[in-house]
Protein backbone atom coordinates (compact mmCIF):
# COMPACT_ATOMS: atom_id res chain seq x y z
CA UNK A 1 0.00 0.00 0.00
CA UNK A 2 1.58 3.23 -0.89
CA UNK A 3 1.78 5.09 2.06
CA UNK A 4 0.07 9.05 2.12
CA UNK A 5 1.57 11.77 4.07
CA UNK A 6 -0.99 14.87 4.86
CA UNK A 7 0.77 18.23 5.97
CA UNK A 8 -0.78 19.69 9.17
CA UNK A 9 0.22 23.77 9.87
CA UNK A 10 0.93 24.09 13.33
CA UNK A 11 3.53 26.62 15.16
CA UNK A 12 1.28 29.39 14.45
CA UNK A 13 3.34 33.02 14.71
CA UNK A 14 1.75 36.44 15.48
CA UNK A 15 2.96 37.97 12.53
CA UNK A 16 6.42 36.79 9.57
CA UNK A 17 8.39 40.16 10.39
CA UNK A 18 11.91 39.02 11.49
CA UNK A 19 10.87 34.98 10.37
CA UNK A 20 12.04 35.29 6.45
CA UNK A 21 12.33 31.61 5.30
CA UNK A 22 11.08 30.35 8.69
CA UNK A 23 7.45 30.99 8.14
CA UNK A 24 4.85 30.56 5.46
CA UNK A 25 1.33 32.49 4.89
CA UNK A 26 -1.93 29.77 5.41
CA UNK A 27 -4.06 29.94 2.52
CA UNK A 28 -3.76 33.72 1.60
CA UNK A 29 -5.31 34.61 5.02
CA UNK A 30 -4.06 36.27 8.23
CA UNK A 31 -2.69 33.26 9.84
CA UNK A 32 1.20 32.40 9.38
CA UNK A 33 3.27 29.14 10.77
CA UNK A 34 6.46 28.08 11.35
CA UNK A 35 5.76 24.07 11.73
CA UNK A 36 4.23 21.39 10.26
CA UNK A 37 3.60 18.12 11.72
CA UNK A 38 3.39 15.15 8.40
CA UNK A 39 1.18 12.64 9.14
CA UNK A 40 2.19 9.19 7.77
CA UNK A 41 -1.03 7.24 6.80
CA UNK A 42 0.10 3.26 6.18
CA UNK A 43 -2.86 0.51 6.44
CA UNK A 44 -5.68 0.96 8.60
CA UNK A 45 -3.92 1.96 11.96
CA UNK A 46 -3.22 5.10 13.52
CA UNK A 47 -0.79 7.59 11.32
CA UNK A 48 2.84 8.33 12.43
CA UNK A 49 3.50 11.73 13.03
CA UNK A 50 6.89 14.32 12.68
CA UNK A 51 6.78 17.79 13.21
CA UNK A 52 8.93 19.66 10.58
CA UNK A 53 10.25 23.67 10.48
CA UNK A 54 8.97 25.28 7.92
CA UNK A 55 12.61 26.06 6.94
CA UNK A 56 13.64 22.79 6.67
CA UNK A 57 10.91 21.18 4.59
CA UNK A 58 11.98 21.76 1.12
CA UNK A 59 13.93 18.93 0.92
CA UNK A 60 11.19 16.46 1.92
CA UNK A 61 8.27 17.31 -0.28
CA UNK A 62 7.48 14.54 -2.78
CA UNK A 63 5.19 14.94 -5.91
CA UNK A 64 2.20 14.67 -3.44
CA UNK A 65 3.14 16.91 -0.42
CA UNK A 66 4.57 19.32 -2.61
CA UNK A 67 1.27 19.66 -3.92
CA UNK A 68 -0.26 19.89 -0.63
CA UNK A 69 2.16 22.57 0.07
CA UNK A 70 1.29 24.74 -2.98
CA UNK A 71 -2.40 24.37 -1.91
CA UNK A 72 -1.93 25.16 1.74
CA UNK A 73 0.21 29.00 0.74
CA UNK A 74 -1.90 29.75 -2.35
CA UNK A 75 -4.29 32.80 -1.68
CA UNK A 76 -8.20 31.30 -1.91
CA UNK A 77 -10.29 33.47 -4.92
CA UNK A 78 -13.34 35.69 -3.84
CA UNK A 79 -16.93 33.73 -3.89
CA UNK A 80 -18.51 35.05 -6.89
CA UNK A 81 -22.24 34.76 -5.26
CA UNK A 82 -24.56 36.50 -8.35
CA UNK A 83 -23.44 40.15 -7.78
CA UNK A 84 -22.03 39.47 -4.43
CA UNK A 85 -18.31 39.28 -3.84
CA UNK A 86 -17.82 37.41 -0.66
CA UNK A 87 -13.68 37.64 -0.08
CA UNK A 88 -11.82 34.66 1.39
CA UNK A 89 -8.84 36.42 2.53
CA UNK A 90 -10.48 36.86 6.23
CA UNK A 91 -12.76 34.71 7.82
CA UNK A 92 -16.31 35.59 6.63
CA UNK A 93 -19.46 34.60 8.82
CA UNK A 94 -22.61 32.59 7.11
CA UNK A 95 -26.08 32.84 9.03
CA UNK A 96 -28.07 29.79 9.70
CA UNK A 97 -32.09 29.95 8.30
CA UNK A 98 -34.09 27.20 9.16
CA UNK A 99 -37.31 27.04 7.81
CA UNK A 100 -37.99 23.70 9.81
CA UNK A 101 -39.94 22.77 12.37
CA UNK A 102 -37.51 20.13 14.09
CA UNK A 103 -33.85 21.95 13.55
CA UNK A 104 -32.12 20.71 16.76
CA UNK A 105 -31.74 24.50 17.83
CA UNK A 106 -33.89 26.85 16.13
CA UNK A 107 -36.75 24.74 14.85
CA UNK A 108 -40.14 26.16 14.26
CA UNK A 109 -38.10 29.72 15.63
CA UNK A 110 -40.39 31.46 13.08
CA UNK A 111 -44.49 31.58 12.80
CA UNK A 112 -44.24 32.83 8.68
CA UNK A 113 -42.35 33.00 6.04
CA UNK A 114 -42.26 36.65 6.61
CA UNK A 115 -40.97 36.38 9.62
CA UNK A 116 -37.57 34.39 8.61
CA UNK A 117 -37.55 36.87 5.79
CA UNK A 118 -37.19 39.12 8.01
CA UNK A 119 -34.96 37.30 10.03
CA UNK A 120 -32.32 36.71 7.15
CA UNK A 121 -32.39 40.44 6.16
CA UNK A 122 -31.36 40.64 9.41
CA UNK A 123 -28.74 38.83 9.92
CA UNK A 124 -27.20 40.27 6.45
CA UNK A 125 -27.49 43.96 8.08
CA UNK A 126 -25.35 42.65 11.04
CA UNK A 127 -22.65 41.52 9.05
CA UNK A 128 -23.02 38.13 7.68
CA UNK A 129 -22.15 37.51 4.06
CA UNK A 130 -24.29 34.51 3.15
CA UNK A 131 -27.44 33.45 4.11
CA UNK A 132 -27.54 29.83 4.42
CA UNK A 133 -31.75 28.46 4.18
CA UNK A 134 -32.31 25.08 4.56
CA UNK A 135 -36.00 23.28 5.17
CA UNK A 136 -34.57 19.44 5.97
CA UNK A 137 -33.31 19.00 9.36
CA UNK A 138 -30.02 16.88 9.54
CA UNK A 139 -29.77 16.50 13.09
CA UNK A 140 -28.85 12.95 14.43
CA UNK A 141 -32.07 11.16 14.54
CA UNK A 142 -33.83 13.09 12.07
CA UNK A 143 -35.73 11.62 8.96
CA UNK A 144 -35.89 12.63 5.63
CA UNK A 145 -38.39 15.25 4.53
CA UNK A 146 -40.38 15.45 1.32
CA UNK A 147 -39.40 17.45 -1.45
CA UNK A 148 -42.35 18.82 -2.05
CA UNK A 149 -42.64 20.21 1.41
CA UNK A 150 -39.14 21.09 1.95
CA UNK A 151 -39.49 23.60 -1.90
CA UNK A 152 -42.25 24.62 -0.43
CA UNK A 153 -40.02 25.84 3.27
CA UNK A 154 -37.45 27.15 0.85
CA UNK A 155 -37.95 28.71 -1.96
CA UNK A 156 -40.06 31.97 -1.13
CA UNK A 157 -37.63 32.34 1.76
CA UNK A 158 -34.65 32.12 -0.85
CA UNK A 159 -36.68 34.17 -3.71
CA UNK A 160 -36.82 37.37 -1.48
CA UNK A 161 -33.83 36.95 0.04
CA UNK A 162 -31.91 37.13 -3.39
CA UNK A 163 -34.31 40.06 -4.52
CA UNK A 164 -33.10 41.97 -1.93
CA UNK A 165 -29.51 41.43 -2.51
CA UNK A 166 -28.40 39.58 -0.20
CA UNK A 167 -26.13 36.31 -1.40
CA UNK A 168 -28.17 33.01 -0.32
CA UNK A 169 -26.96 29.66 -0.51
CA UNK A 170 -29.28 26.60 0.08
CA UNK A 171 -28.18 23.11 2.33
CA UNK A 172 -30.19 20.54 0.73
CA UNK A 173 -29.31 16.93 -0.04
CA UNK A 174 -32.18 17.06 -2.99
CA UNK A 175 -31.10 18.25 -6.85
CA UNK A 176 -34.79 19.06 -7.40
CA UNK A 177 -34.32 21.28 -4.20
CA UNK A 178 -31.43 22.74 -5.70
CA UNK A 179 -32.87 23.35 -8.64
CA UNK A 180 -35.89 25.32 -7.65
CA UNK A 181 -33.52 27.19 -5.14
CA UNK A 182 -31.20 28.33 -7.89
CA UNK A 183 -33.65 29.09 -9.66
CA UNK A 184 -35.11 31.54 -7.16
CA UNK A 185 -31.90 33.40 -6.54
CA UNK A 186 -29.84 30.85 -4.42
CA UNK A 187 -26.07 31.04 -5.72
CA UNK A 188 -24.59 28.45 -3.65
CA UNK A 189 -25.09 24.88 -2.82
CA UNK A 190 -24.34 23.54 1.03
CA UNK A 191 -24.96 19.83 0.53
CA UNK A 192 -24.81 17.83 3.98
CA UNK A 193 -23.84 14.75 1.88
CA UNK A 194 -21.13 16.12 -0.47
CA UNK A 195 -23.33 14.69 -3.09
CA UNK A 196 -23.92 11.59 -2.36
CA UNK A 197 -27.12 11.47 -1.06
CA UNK A 198 -29.27 12.08 -4.38
CA UNK A 199 -27.21 10.79 -7.63
CA UNK A 200 -28.35 14.07 -9.73
CA UNK A 201 -27.00 16.35 -7.53
CA UNK A 202 -23.57 16.72 -8.95
CA UNK A 203 -25.38 16.87 -12.37
CA UNK A 204 -26.83 20.41 -11.43
CA UNK A 205 -24.49 21.60 -9.43
CA UNK A 206 -22.01 21.21 -12.50
CA UNK A 207 -25.01 22.31 -14.97
CA UNK A 208 -25.87 25.43 -13.01
CA UNK A 209 -22.27 26.41 -12.59
CA UNK A 210 -22.59 27.64 -8.91
CA UNK A 211 -20.17 26.80 -5.86
CA UNK A 212 -21.01 23.68 -3.42
CA UNK A 213 -20.22 22.96 0.35
CA UNK A 214 -19.29 19.38 0.17
CA UNK A 215 -19.41 18.26 3.91
CA UNK A 216 -17.88 14.69 5.53
CA UNK A 217 -20.17 12.62 7.24
CA UNK A 218 -20.68 9.14 8.40
CA UNK A 219 -23.74 7.44 8.49
CA UNK A 220 -26.68 8.52 7.88
CA UNK A 221 -28.88 11.36 10.44
CA UNK A 222 -31.16 8.66 11.93
CA UNK A 223 -28.18 6.49 12.65
CA UNK A 224 -25.15 8.14 12.12
CA UNK A 225 -24.69 8.93 16.14
CA UNK A 226 -24.78 5.02 16.75
CA UNK A 227 -21.34 4.24 16.52
CA UNK A 228 -18.99 6.48 14.69
CA UNK A 229 -15.41 5.34 14.37
CA UNK A 230 -12.12 6.75 12.95
CA UNK A 231 -9.59 4.11 13.22
CA UNK A 232 -6.83 6.11 11.16
CA UNK A 233 -7.66 9.09 13.01
CA UNK A 234 -10.47 11.72 12.54
CA UNK A 235 -8.31 14.41 10.86
CA UNK A 236 -7.17 11.65 8.43
CA UNK A 237 -10.36 9.90 7.66
CA UNK A 238 -11.46 12.95 6.76
CA UNK A 239 -9.27 14.15 4.95
CA UNK A 240 -9.00 11.91 2.37
CA UNK A 241 -13.02 11.08 2.39
CA UNK A 242 -13.03 14.82 1.46
CA UNK A 243 -10.47 14.74 -1.49
CA UNK A 244 -12.23 11.58 -2.64
CA UNK A 245 -15.26 13.82 -2.96
CA UNK A 246 -13.11 16.23 -4.45
CA UNK A 247 -12.08 14.46 -7.41
CA UNK A 248 -15.77 13.09 -7.62
CA UNK A 249 -17.12 16.79 -8.26
CA UNK A 250 -14.15 17.81 -10.60
CA UNK A 251 -15.23 14.34 -12.89
CA UNK A 252 -18.56 15.25 -12.60
CA UNK A 253 -17.60 18.84 -14.03
CA UNK A 254 -17.68 21.23 -11.29
CA UNK A 255 -14.26 23.55 -11.36
CA UNK A 256 -12.06 22.60 -8.26
CA UNK A 257 -12.47 26.86 -8.28
CA UNK A 258 -16.02 25.91 -7.24
CA UNK A 259 -15.74 23.67 -4.48
CA UNK A 260 -15.59 24.36 -0.45
CA UNK A 261 -14.72 21.78 2.23
CA UNK A 262 -16.55 21.32 5.74
CA UNK A 263 -15.41 18.61 8.08
CA UNK A 264 -19.03 17.85 9.44
CA UNK A 265 -18.93 18.81 13.26
CA UNK A 266 -21.21 16.30 14.74
CA UNK A 267 -22.24 14.32 11.36
CA UNK A 268 -21.30 10.76 12.48
CA UNK A 269 -18.75 12.01 15.31
CA UNK A 270 -18.29 11.28 18.87
CA UNK A 271 -17.02 14.22 21.48
CA UNK A 272 -13.17 13.44 20.86
CA UNK A 273 -13.46 13.31 16.96
CA UNK A 274 -15.06 16.66 16.97
CA UNK A 275 -12.50 17.97 19.11
CA UNK A 276 -9.58 16.34 17.36
CA UNK A 277 -11.22 18.06 13.86
CA UNK A 278 -11.18 21.49 15.27
CA UNK A 279 -7.17 21.16 16.76
CA UNK A 280 -6.28 19.84 12.88
CA UNK A 281 -8.52 21.85 11.28
CA UNK A 282 -5.85 23.38 9.55
CA UNK A 283 -4.38 20.61 7.32
CA UNK A 284 -8.02 20.96 5.44
CA UNK A 285 -6.49 23.81 3.84
CA UNK A 286 -4.03 20.84 2.19
CA UNK A 287 -6.98 20.04 -0.60
CA UNK A 288 -6.80 23.43 -1.96
CA UNK A 289 -10.47 24.49 -1.13
CA UNK A 290 -11.95 26.69 1.21
CA UNK A 291 -12.81 25.33 4.44
CA UNK A 292 -15.83 26.36 6.09
CA UNK A 293 -17.03 25.02 9.61
CA UNK A 294 -20.31 24.70 11.42
CA UNK A 295 -19.78 24.29 15.07
CA UNK A 296 -22.61 26.71 16.38
CA UNK A 297 -24.22 25.46 19.06
CA UNK A 298 -23.40 21.56 18.29
CA UNK A 299 -23.59 18.91 21.15
CA UNK A 300 -19.82 19.21 21.80
CA UNK A 301 -20.20 22.11 23.72
CA UNK A 302 -23.36 20.72 26.11
CA UNK A 303 -20.89 17.82 26.47
CA UNK A 304 -18.43 19.75 27.97
CA UNK A 305 -20.38 22.40 29.57
CA UNK A 306 -22.94 20.49 32.43
CA UNK A 307 -25.36 19.13 29.44
CA UNK A 308 -26.15 22.97 28.42
CA UNK A 309 -29.07 23.17 26.47
CA UNK A 310 -28.30 24.26 22.78
CA UNK A 311 -29.66 27.79 23.61
CA UNK A 312 -27.12 28.34 26.09
CA UNK A 313 -23.94 27.34 23.84
CA UNK A 314 -23.25 30.55 22.69
CA UNK A 315 -19.60 30.67 24.51
CA UNK A 316 -18.74 27.82 23.21
CA UNK A 317 -19.97 28.49 19.74
CA UNK A 318 -17.49 31.63 19.48
CA UNK A 319 -14.82 29.36 21.79
CA UNK A 320 -15.15 27.62 17.86
CA UNK A 321 -15.14 30.45 15.76
CA UNK A 322 -11.84 31.80 17.21
CA UNK A 323 -10.49 28.60 16.80
CA UNK A 324 -11.23 28.22 13.34
CA UNK A 325 -10.01 31.77 12.41
CA UNK A 326 -7.29 30.96 13.81
CA UNK A 327 -6.92 28.22 11.40
CA UNK A 328 -7.67 29.95 8.06
CA UNK A 329 -11.08 28.78 7.85
CA UNK A 330 -12.84 30.98 5.88
CA UNK A 331 -16.67 31.01 6.36
CA UNK A 332 -18.20 29.97 9.87
CA UNK A 333 -21.68 28.83 9.55
CA UNK A 334 -23.62 29.94 12.86
CA UNK A 335 -26.94 30.65 14.83
CA UNK A 336 -25.45 33.98 16.61
CA UNK A 337 -24.68 36.53 14.20
CA UNK A 338 -24.16 39.49 16.19
CA UNK A 339 -21.96 37.99 18.51
CA UNK A 340 -19.77 36.05 15.98
CA UNK A 341 -19.48 39.21 14.13
CA UNK A 342 -18.37 40.91 16.98
CA UNK A 343 -15.66 38.17 17.74
CA UNK A 344 -14.39 38.05 14.60
CA UNK A 345 -13.99 41.95 14.49
CA UNK A 346 -12.24 41.98 17.92
CA UNK A 347 -9.94 38.76 16.43
CA UNK A 348 -9.35 40.81 12.95
CA UNK A 349 -8.08 43.84 15.32
CA UNK A 350 -5.38 41.23 17.29
CA UNK A 351 -4.37 40.13 13.70
CA UNK A 352 -4.24 43.71 12.33
CA UNK A 353 -2.20 45.03 15.43
CA UNK A 354 0.06 42.05 15.50
CA UNK A 355 0.57 42.36 11.26
CA UNK A 356 1.06 46.23 11.65
CA UNK A 357 5.41 46.99 11.69
CA UNK A 358 6.63 48.71 14.46
CA UNK A 359 8.75 52.25 13.08
CA UNK A 360 10.48 52.39 16.36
Amino acid sequence: MTVRRILRPTGFVDAPFGHDGKVARLAGGLNWFAQVEIMSVDGDGPSATELVAVEALADRLDNDMAAQWDALTRPRPALQLGERTIRLDQPQVMAILNATPDSFSDGGQYGSPEEAVRAGFGAAEGGAAIIDVGGESTRPGARPVWEGDEIERVVPLVRQLAAGGSAVSIDTRKAVVMEQAIAAGARLVNDVSALTWDHRAAEVVAARGVPVVLMHHQGKPETMQDNPTYPRGAVVEVWLWLESRIAAAIEAGIPRENILVDPGIGFGKSVAHNLELMNGLASLHGLGCPVVLGASRKRTIGALHNEASADRRLGGSIAFTFKAAEQGAQIVRVHDIYETVQALKVWRGLRDQALTPRLS
